[in-house]
Parts: structure tokens; sequence; C-alpha cells
């Protein structure tokens, strides 16, 4: 039945589509072409004649940066997407998007770049962390809760990258060869269930080629599958610089090809369709989903906006829910003992602890790459835990081993210069701590074109007289000099031919001085001519500084010594941004440095470690068995420290449970090729990654299953009911009771898989069908209500499409991939 909602919503958008066709006529070809380039970095051009304003794009996985990546406006950086997934929680990912659709309104963005739908096809993509699960399911509906809160929120997303972008090597230009089935059953799935579920009104087209063909000019997946079947009505956008060929791009559905102003489209374009090359109504159809993208975000005059301002939902505590999704996606894997939480008072109070590890003092909160913003305010380990404790509790802290390879930002605020090619000063412009990040646009509008040279003039304070290190990070020509002695004047060259390395994974070189009081450093950076993204206004370097410290076999002998003296220690470690980064694909699994052989020499002295581990991706952990708890942590946003306290301390429980299966050794992963063959990619596993294949690995056990995790509560599984769905689409109607027979209020994710018959082994053994989280008090029963759609009972037949497989499946319930406690038999039948 059509309600009065249902009726004004149509009335809406019949206005809305009206506005775009008025205004699409009365552009001509030129003026329609305009609409489908940047017009610089991050926007796209207005047009005053038809009441066009300028549309704004920013990257957005964990935080909005907005156009300006500067500490001058700094955004609030939520957790990594692995994290989000982590939380099974679809309400708390909505909210997260409603405030990222916040932040993007501050900042005056209108499309946010994110969700990244891409699969853990395996642990070593180094953008793992900016993806949600290794199942298309998971990904598919946290990546519809994150789009619905955006677009609650006015603002639009891309979900991407369409489709194939899985490991980061050669992602420029590597061909994916993928088959069919697997396509459909696996990688398209996510974009799918968002297209249907949450109707994004926007999506990001891949740099890859899948089967030969380019993304940005993939017609049968942008045309066919993307717009004809599954009804997308959005703007496809290319990912920066992955628009390659005018003609091609265009038939292939390619609608906006960023960034600008030079790009394939604009008067290439234009003589294209003169040439008779591109048919002009193809022209037609991209400027009119941009007018429509316009439309909704309220830009277009005459047409009503998506979501009129007084619709808006209420103003979100941006760090409030950043520490609460942190804390909710902390996966606890091993609590031997009831180590935590830790008790600070009464007679199991813990009397001290010792906090070691160097990312308990400097919190990694985000991956690399397209993820970084500057946050409001980090909270480290060390910060949050001795703030929680306020004293009742003795804290000592050790480094224990440092993991990473380059020397960190100096710290220290300071001041750049913008000059011109004569030296003199275009601007000048804040610096917080020895990092220059500009891109797309300059502090105080100063022309790319007109800028030269950088001058980062900073004052380094010592903690302690010695020697120091100084180091500059970055792609360019490079004069530093100490207090007016010259230390350095040459060139630092990126390695390969990713044309985003000056960001992504610049060189560094590095110059021991000896400091015994505050000393003035000046870095100049003479820009590079072309290469990379000089051409689209990217400025990125580091002035680096590292204080003199003990030799690395010392500071683990401190971390021993202060472990053996405390009841319990606190060991944090993790990876680096050299590790996981976006452009770059991991060589291994093992934590960086000597923090293996640190949490083992801690293990030794003290049986209460408790282990906690910063990764975005699954790294071994050999020691596991032998910790008294081991805590994953995702990468967790600014309020890391606040967050891990209040789980420390038991404030707020750890809710996470695994999206991904993390292995014990590298040798039993079922993926581990990342790396083209002559330029091929080839995914020979078909259907059968991350549990899929676990499943089948006779003798072979992972260390943790997808799935897995706990609280500080215990959970009885008590019941199963599961009857055939009457509505169109659905499968079955699942409802599983639990009880929780712990001492305290806890939450649990209910997991329903769906398992075949095991004749067809092409198919995997079972899989995800559906999940819901569910709270009770102690001793109270909770129902998870799951509705498992028919797709999971569906395979992809070449020439025919879905098929629905009849039979006897059995459904699920339980904790992970690999603890189902309650089965129940589900009769299928064939449907005509």
């Amino acid at each position: 039945m059509t309600t009065m909602d249902d009726r004004e919503k149509l009335m809406t958008e019949h206005a809305r589509e009206a506005a775009v066709e008025a205004a699409l006529v009365r552009l001509d070809l030129t003026a329609k072409v305009a609409l489908l380039a940047g017009a610089d970095m991050w926007s796209l051009p207005a047009n005053d004649a038809i009441g066009l304003g300028r549309l704004v794009m920013s990257d957005g996985p964990a935080g909005v940066r907005g156009e300006h990546w500067t500490p001058d406006d700094p955004s609030v950086a939520i957790p990594s997407p692995t994290a989000l997934a982590a939380t099974w929680d679809l309400e708390l990912v909505r909210r997260a998007g409603r405030l990222l659709a916040q932040e993007a309104r501050r900042k005056g963005a209108h499309v946010v770049l994110a969700p990244t739908v891409n699969l853990h096809r395996s642990p070593r993509g180094g953008r793992h962390f900016e993806c949600y699960a290794e199942d298309p399911l998971l990904t598919g509906e946290i990546g519809a809760a994150l789009v619905s809160g955006m677009q609650d929120g006015g603002v639009a997303t891309t979900p991407k990258h369409f489709v194939g972008n899985d490991s980061e090597t050669d992602r420029y230009t590597v061909d994916v060869a993928v088959d069919e089935r697997t396509l459909r059953e696996l990688y398209l799935a996510p974009f799918e269930t968002i297209v249907r579920k949450a109707s994004p009104w926007g999506l990001m087209a891949a740099y890859n080629a899948v089967n030969g063909v380019s993304m940005t000019e993939h017609q049968e997946l942008n045309h066919r599958v993307l717009r004809e079947e599954w009804g997308f009505d959005g703007v496809l956008v290319s990912d920066w610089t992955g628009a390659r060929d005018t003609v091609r791009a265009a038939l292939g559905g390619l609608d906006v090809a960023m960034p600008g102003p030079a790009t394939v489209y604009g008067e290439h374009l234009v003589k294209a369709v003169q040439e008779g090359l591109v048919p002009e109504h193809t022209v037609d159809g991209l400027a009119r989903r941009v007018l429509r993208l316009a439309a909704r975000v309220g830009l277009l005059a005459g047409a009503p906006a998506a979501v009129p301002a007084e619709q808006l939902p209420a103003e979100i505590d941006g760090e409030a829910l950043a520490r609460e999704v942190a804390a909710r996606s902390f996966v606890l894997l091993r609590n031997e003992g009831g180590v935590l939480p830790l008790a600070v008072a009464g007679p199991a109070a813990a009397g001290t602890v010792a906090l070691i590890g160097a990312a308990a003092a400097e919190a990694r909160i985000g991956g690399g790459g397209s993820a970084q913003v500057f946050p409001t305010r980090v909270v480290s380990p060390l910060d949050g835990l001795r703030d929680a404790l306020g004293g009742q509790v003795g804290l000592t802290y050790a480094v224990g081993a440092d993991p990473r390879t380059f020397v960190p930002p100096a710290g220290f605020p300071g001041r750049a210069e913008l000059l011109g090619a004569d030296g003199e000063v275009l601007g000048t412009a804040a610096t917080a701590d020895g990092s220059v990040r500009w891109l797309g646009t300059l502090p105080g509008g100063v022309p790319f074109g007109e800028l030269r040279r950088v001058a980062l003039t900073t004052e380094v304070l010592p903690a302690a007289a010695g020697e120091h290190q100084l180091s500059v990070r970055g792609v360019g020509h490079y004069r530093l000099e100490l207090d007016g002695e010259l230390l350095f004047d040459g060139l630092l060259l990126p390695e390969g031919e990713d044309p985003a390395a000056a960001f992504l994974n610049p060189p560094e070189r590095r110059f021991p001085v000896a400091l015994t009081g505050p000393a003035e450093v000046r870095l100049t950076c003479t820009l590079p001519e072309t290469g990379g993204f000089s051409a689209f206004g990217l400025v990125s370097f580091t002035l680096g500084h590292a204080e003199p410290t003990s030799s690395a076999d010392e500071l683990i002998e401190q971390a021993v010594a202060a472990a053996r003296a405390a009841e319990v220690a606190v060991v944090v470690v993790g990876t680096t941004e050299e590790v996981e980064s976006e452009g770059v694909d991991r060589a291994a699994l093992r934590l960086p440095g000597r923090q293996d052989e640190l949490v083992a020499r801690v293990l030794e002295v003290n049986p209460r470690t408790v282990v906690v581990v910063n990764a975005g991706a699954p790294v071994l952990m050999p020691w596991r068995e032998r910790a008294a708890a081991v805590l994953l942590a995702w990468f967790p946003g600014q309020e890391a420290g606040a967050a891990l306290a209040d789980v420390l301390l038991g404030r707020a429980e750890p809710g996470g449970r695994l999206p991904t299966t993390w292995p014990a050794a590298e040798a039993d992963v079922p993926v581990w090729g990342v790396e083209p063959t002559e330029g091929r990619l080839a995914y020979d596993e078909g259907l059968f990654i991350g549990y899929r294949a676990w499943q089948r690995r006779a003798g072979a056990q992972p260390a943790y299953w997808f799935g897995a995790g706990q609280g500080y509560t215990e959970w009885a599984y008590e019941g199963l009911e599961a009857r055939r769905g009457e509505q169109p689409g659905v499968l079955a109607e699942v409802c599983v009771r639990v009880r929780n027979t712990g001492a305290r209020t806890g939450r649990e994710v209910v997991q329903v898989y769906l398992a075949t018959d095991g004749v067809d082994r092409s198919r995997p053994d079972r899989q995800l069908a559906g999940f819901a989280v569910v709270e009770a008090a102690p001793g109270e029963c909770a129902t998870a209500r799951v509705t498992v759609a028919e797709r999971a009972a569906q395979t992809w037949a070449v020439g025919t499409g879905w098929v629905t497989r009849p039979g006897t499946y059995t459904v699920e319930a339980g904790r992970s991939a690999a603890d189902r406690p309650l089965v129940v038999a589900l009769e299928v039948g064939r449907t005509a």
C-alpha cells in the first residue's frame, strides 16, 4: 500500500527530475561536457546560467578531509573501515555515516569518496584496513549502512573501487582475470547489495582492468550490470587520474573524469562528438546524471534537495561517537583467567601496570594514503590509560621495541613560507608537527602555478642532550639547515611509477646531529616541475626528529624489567605506515621490527600480560597461546587511548568480532599471491577465499576464525527456528534465542550460516547468511531475528543468471564460522 510519505517522496523525485531535464536542455555541447570533468583537484564547475553550484568532493573513508589537507582545518578521525565492520552493528555504522556527513557539510563537501567495499581476498592487501571484510554479505551490509547514514545527512557517497581492486601492486595497470561466477558471487555482490539497499548517489570506478577491459571503460559492467540490471542512477566517477581514453570512457559509462582541469574529457570529448565517435545522446546521459547528483545535494536551482535542511539529523558529538565505535570494534580473542577487565579497586585490584611498546606512546590511528586526515586530537594508549587510572593504580611505561623504519615527524609547531620564482613570499601557513600536506589547494589561495619552493622553519626543543636524528622525507629537491649550517642540499626521488608515491611512500634521508639545547631548523623544498600529482597541487614532505635513545637490546631489557616489577603488563604492538598503506602490498605477515621478541620476553617474566595488537590486517602472533589476553584494536581512530582504557578497565565491553580470518602461519594462507604476472592477476582460487577456503583445508587451521571474539560475559545458545520466507526474495526467517549466563550486561553478535549438503564441491560448504547484535542483562534471554535472502541458496550460471539450488540445507547459528552450536534443516524447492 502506498503511504502519504511515499507519495510525497515520489512527487519530490518527479520535481527534481523535471528540474534536471530543464537544466539539461539549456546547455549546448560544450557546456554539457564541462560538467563531466574536474575544474580542479576536488570540484566540478559551477554554471550560473542554469543555477548550478560548485560541487566539492573529499576523501573520507575514516574522516572527511575536505579540500584543504591542513592542521588548520582538522577532522574527526573515526576508526578504520575494518574496525567498523568488526562491530557487526548496522545501526552504529549508520550513525558513523551521519557523523561523516556532518563533517562533510562543515567542510563544504558534497560528495565523500567512500566507502571502500573491495574484499579481503588476501591478508597481504596493503589497503586491507580500508576495506570491510572477507565476506561479501558482511561487506555489503556494512557498506549499505554507512551509505544510508551519510545520505541521511544529505551527502553523496561513492562506494569504491568498482570492481576488482582488492590489492595494490600495479593497481593502475593490472588486469584482474576472474571467472563470471566468482565475479558475481563475491566481488560484485557487495556493490549490488549497496545499490539495491541504499541507492547510492555515486560510485567510483577502479583503476584496474577486469578480464581485459579497464573499469573506467567497461560497458558490460558499468552499463548492463550496474545501471540496467541493478538500477543504479547515480554518477560513476573515475579514481584520480584513472580515465585514460576519451571515447572508450564515454561509451563505457564514465560520468566524471577526475581530477581536472586536464582530463580525457573537455575539448577531447567535444571533438569526439563532432567527429561522430561519441553520440551526443551519450553525453546527454552523462550530463544528466551529474545534474541529478547536484540536485540531490542541493546545488541545482529549482530542484528540491534529497534531504531538506530541516530534516537533517541532530548534531552528533564526533569525539564521543569515535570513542564508542572504537570500543565496540575491539576484538577480544583470548582472556585466560579473566585477566580482563583490569580491577582498579578492591582486593583483586592491580597494584601496578606496566604499559609497554612504542605504539602505546604514539598511537597509529589509521592507515596510510587517502584515508589520512589531521585529527582534532589524538589520545594515545599511554595518555588514555594514565587519565583513566587517575593515580589509583601505579603505571609505568617502557618503549620496549620501536618498529618504525622512518623517523617520526618533528612534533614541533612551525611556519611554512610559500615562495615564488624569485624567492618572494606568496603566502604563509602554520604547521603542527613538521609535516606539510597540501593537496589540490594551497594556503591563502596561492596559485599552484606560481609556487616554486616551500620553506619550513621550526625550533627543535630537545628533551635531552646528545645525538639526535633529523630527517627529510618527500620527493623533490631539499635544502636542510640547522642554526644556519647546511646539512643537505640534494634530490630525493621515489621508487616505482605510482604517481601518488610522493605522499604514499616517499623516500627518506637521515642526519645525525649533536644537540644540547633549542635549535632552529629550516627545510626548503623545491617542487618537481612534472610527475606524480604535481599538476594537481600536491605538496607533501616531512621534517623528522628523534631524541637520543638506548640501543634496541637495552630497550627490550628495560621493558622486561618493568614487566617483571608489575602485577599486570600491557604490551601494545602493531604495524607501521611502511607495512600497511595505500599503494603497496605487504611482503610478510609478521609484526615489523622486534615486537614479537618483545612480547615473548615479557611473557617469560609476567604471566598476566595483555597484548594489544593495533593492525588493520591479520598479523602472525606466535606467542598468542601464552598471553593471558589478546585484544585487537584495528587502527581505532583519534580516541584510541580513551577507548582502549574503557575496555581494559571494563567501562565498556569489547564488542567486536573478526570480519576476516587470521592465519597462524603464512604457509597456510589460502590466497597469497597479489603480484601480477605479465600484467595479469589471476583469481584462480575462484570462490574460495577467507573462511570459505579454510573450511576445505585438511589439517591446517587458522589462528582465529571469521566471526570469532568474546566479551566480558558468557552466552548460551538455547534455541533456533527457521521457517521459509513468504516475501519475494526471502529464503527464510530465522530466530535465535540466546541467554546471558554471565555476571554483567553484554552484547552478542549472533551469526547465521547456511550450509549445503556438500554434494556440489564447486560451492562453499557454508556461507554467512545473516547476523544480528543483541543485548541482555545477566540471566536474561534475547532473540536475534535474521532474514536470510534467497540469494544465499543461489548460484550464478553463465548465460542463465541467478539459479536457486534446491535441496536440504542446514541453518546454523553461533559465535563464528567454526562455532555453530545450533542447527536446523531447511528444505528449499526448485523455483519456477
